[in-house]
């Protein structure tokens, strides 16, 4: 059977339209299940708010019983501390009135007490008074003795206690004086002994001449060379003078600086010893001796500090140290010198308790300026203690360097202790060399500077020299000015006179008074 083509159609419509009829029908049906719903929830929401209503007015009741509770309780609380409060008042009034009636009792006591003393006080005045009356009585009567008033007998008194006293402190001032003055001295003078007698170097004098052998007078004209040639190249390099005359077989090398007279001995003994004997070969050999020289410079040094046993030198202060072999003040070896003061210093040290180590080090190098004064200008002392501050020497070595010819006031005793020991070895007999010509001169010249101060009547050079002896007009100059005068004359003789070591003023004021009894 054919269905016909609209069937379908018609069946899609209807179904279409029974699903709008079926929607439309759920739809109502779901607002009046959900209007019924909120219905429901209303009610239930009425209900809820009036149970709450309820319940809050049910708590306010319980709140205001519990509220009137607590203010009936607090109430109570308060009327009983209160009677408490008042029972402690009360207690403490009475105590106060207690002490009050004590208090007045007292204050009663202390009244009586106060006239009685002041009775007594009335009483007494009355026998100061007396006592005064007396008393003036009594003075009048000593002065009416006495012919001294009580201001006369009294300055008299203080005076005469006061010369009593004076004389007595200043003989007991004198006393210390002197007991201390020879302790101090015999102290020194075991000191001093003990150190030379332990370090007794020997001493010669220096010159500024070197002589060298010859084989034979024909090595002179082999050394003079054609037309003179090998002795200038020879004195030209070694700054040198050579001295060819008539002594036989010797030739003499002067110079004042060792060290190149040194390296010319050398050179001249190498030439003469190898027989070449010419300009170039001149120039070989003096450099040979120079750099021989110079190492015997290192070792010279390093023997000077290992003899003294100073240790931690700068390298180049040992080098400085080894050419003061080289050098030479009035004779005397100055790198000898050196070491001298060192252990002179060093056992002055260890007598007294003073530190050995730096004394033996500031002596070590207290004339280190010595080594470079042909170098540099200005005096060893300076050039010393620039040296020591450029190597960063401890300050008090670079004092004691500074103060050992009193260019400053010593401060340490290490700088003292150099400056006895350096005074030492330089006054020792034989370490210096002066002829008798410049000696007499120098003690003159000492004598004629002192002299002319005013007030000055005679002056004695003693001990070669070294000390200088003063008589002062009693007259002309005070005690005062004594100490003065002697300070001018110090200064006078450092400017104007050369001389080594030190020189001691001594001056002598004196008073006499001579009677005769017939």
């Amino acid at each position: 059977m054919v269905v016909p083509f609209f069937v379908p159609l018609i069946i899609a419509v209807l179904a279409i339209i029974v699903g709008v009829i079926a929607f439309f029908a759920g739809v109502q049906y779901r607002k009046k299940v959900a209007e019924a719903e909120v219905g429901s929830a209303e009610e239930e929401a009425k209900r809820i708010v009036s149970e709450a209503i309820k319940t809050a007015e049910n708590k306010k009741k319980e709140s205001l019983v519990e509220a009137k509770d607590e203010i009936h309780k607090l109430r109570s609380d308060v009327e009983k501390e209160n009677k408490e409060r008042r029972a402690e008042v009360q207690r403490m009034e009475r105590r106060a009135q207690q002490k009050e009636e004590s208090l007045d009792k007292r204050a009663d006591k202390i009244e009586k007490k106060e006239e009685e003393l002041q009775g007594k006080i009335n009483d007494a005045d009355k026998t100061l008074q007396e006592a005064e009356t007396i008393k003036r009585h009594q003075f009048e009567m000593l002065e009416k003795i006495s012919d001294f008033t009580a201001e006369q007998a009294k300055d008299y008194l203080l005076n005469s206690l006061e010369d009593e006293l004076t004389h007595d402190k200043a003989m007991r001032i004198q006393s210390y004086e002197n007991h201390l003055r020879e302790e101090s001295d015999a102290k020194a003078r075991d000191i001093i002994a003990q150190a030379i007698q332990r370090c007794a170097s020997e001493h010669v004098a220096e010159i500024t001449v070197s002589v060298v052998p010859l084989p034979n007078d024909e090595m002179k004209g082999r050394i003079i060379g054609r037309e003179g040639r090998n002795i200038r190249t020879l004195e030209t390099l070694t700054g040198v003078d050579l001295i060819i005359d008539d002594t036989p077989e010797a030739i003499t090398l002067s110079s004042h600086d060792p060290v190149k007279r040194e390296i010319a001995r050398i050179a001249l003994e190498k030439l003469i010893q190898d027989g070449r004997i010419h300009p170039s070969r001149i120039e070989e050999m003096v450099e040979k001796a120079r750099k021989e020289v110079e190492h015997k410079i290192k070792q010279d040094g390093d023997r000077a500090v290992l003899e003294t046993g100073v240790h931690g030198l700068n390298p180049e202060l040992v080098r400085l140290l080894g050419r003061m072999r080289y050098r030479t003040s009035y004779g005397q070896n100055v790198l000898d010198h050196s070491i001298e003061v060192a252990n002179l210093a060093g056992v002055m040290a260890a007598e007294i308790g003073a530190n050995v180590t730096q004394a033996k080090r500031a002596g070590l190098l207290h004339d280190i300026g010595k080594a470079l004064t042909h170098k540099i200008e200005g005096s060893h002392v300076q050039i010393g203690v620039d040296v020591a501050k450029k190597y960063k020497e401890n300050a008090d070595i670079i004092h004691a360097i500074e103060a050992h010819h009193n260019d400053v006031e010593p401060k340490t005793v290490v700088a003292c202790l150099v400056q006895a020991a350096d005074a030492i070895s330089a006054a020792r007999p034989g370490a210096r060399r002066e002829n008798i010509e410049n000696y007499i001169k120098r003690l003159e010249k000492l004598e004629e500077i002192t002299n002319s101060f005013e007030g000055v009547e005679k002056s004695f050079a003693i001990q070669a020299g070294r000390e200088i002896r003063v008589m002062l007009r009693p007259e002309l100059i005070s005690d005062d000015q004594m100490a003065i005068t002697a300070r001018e004359i110090c200064k006078k003789i450092e400017a104007e006179l050369d001389y080594p070591g030190q020189i001691k003023v001594h001056c002598i004021r004196e008073n006499r008074a001579i009677e005769y009894a017939k």
